[in-house]
């Protein structure tokens, strides 16, 4: 049974991408870790959101960092372009100079824009893997350099999010779809080479998750399938988030973990 202890993660570090929005998932991970003592720091890119219906708003990404602070962990973040291949090695070198190294990286951000086979373009395939698949793995690779070549990582963490795309099909997230197969992909075999390093690497698959984005009619459409009566919500996933990057999790690594209430 996991006992949640108020210190649990404390002087640790943890690196949470696209946390922006006050209802996303991002931010709710990031609180969850905040409650466990961890220090946090979050990458933001207000240009994607205000392209997507629900928008945010200009000093969200900076008030939930505020609110964390308020937590009492120490917390920063930047504004940051995921899909360009020097941003990783950027982000890090920014984490290190706050806080020093860190041992949690969830790789929450993503680029999602629907598209059927008809509507599939080459710019919509890259602009997709420029951030899930590319920004992920580079990422992985920026974690993994800040520490000594062969060095044990004390509570080592990478969690990806992934999607439901291996659960059923998505005919029309294509290109969403792909991307987020490469993910699980990456994932797994991630695991296998960072395993002797203390390092565990495992993503999750949320489900349908509230965050503002479900018209009325299709959110009624989902609880009305929903086994226990919702859908889920950002705690839902945090929580499984904060599990996996506790010392209690240590022996699970190369896992895709779905976290859908039966859906």
């Amino acid at each position: 049974m996991t006992h949640w202890q108020p210190d649990m993660l404390r002087g640790q570090t943890a690196v949470i991408t696209g946390v922006s929005r006050k209802i996303g998932i991002g931010a709710a991970i990031a609180r969850a870790l905040a409650e466990v003592g961890c220090n946090i720091f979050t990458t933001y890119f207000r240009p994607y959101d205000a392209t997507m219906p629900w928008g945010s708003q200009a000093d969200e990404a900076t008030e939930i960092i505020a609110d964390l602070q308020q937590m009492g962990v120490e917390a920063a973040g930047l504004e940051l372009d995921l899909s360009q291949p020097t941003a990783p090695a950027e982000l890090f070198a920014m984490v290190q100079e706050r806080f020093g190294q860190a041992n949690i990286l969830v790789n929450n951000a993503t680029h999602s824009v629907n598209g059927n086979i008809e509507e599939l373009t080459a710019v919509s395939l890259q602009n997709h893997l420029a951030v899930n698949v590319q920004g992920m793995a580079l990422l992985c690779q920026a974690f993994v350099q800040q520490f000594d070549e062969g060095a044990w990582v004390e509570n080592g963490r990478i969690i990806n999010l992934s999607s439901g795309q291996s659960h059923g099909p998505m005919p029309d997230e294509l290109a969403y779809a792909a991307s987020k197969g490469a993910v699980e992909a990456f994932s797994l075999s991630l695991s296998a080479a960072l395993v002797n390093r203390g390092i565990t690497v495992n993503a999750i698959d949320p489900g349908i998750t509230d965050t503002g984005w479900i018209p009325d009619d299709l959110h009624q459409q989902f609880v009305a399938q929903a086994p226990m009566g919702r859908i889920g919500t950002p705690e839902d996933a945090a929580r499984l988030v904060r599990f996996l990057a506790s010392p209690e999790a240590g022996w699970i690594t190369g896992q895709l973990i779905r976290s859908r209430g039966g859906l």
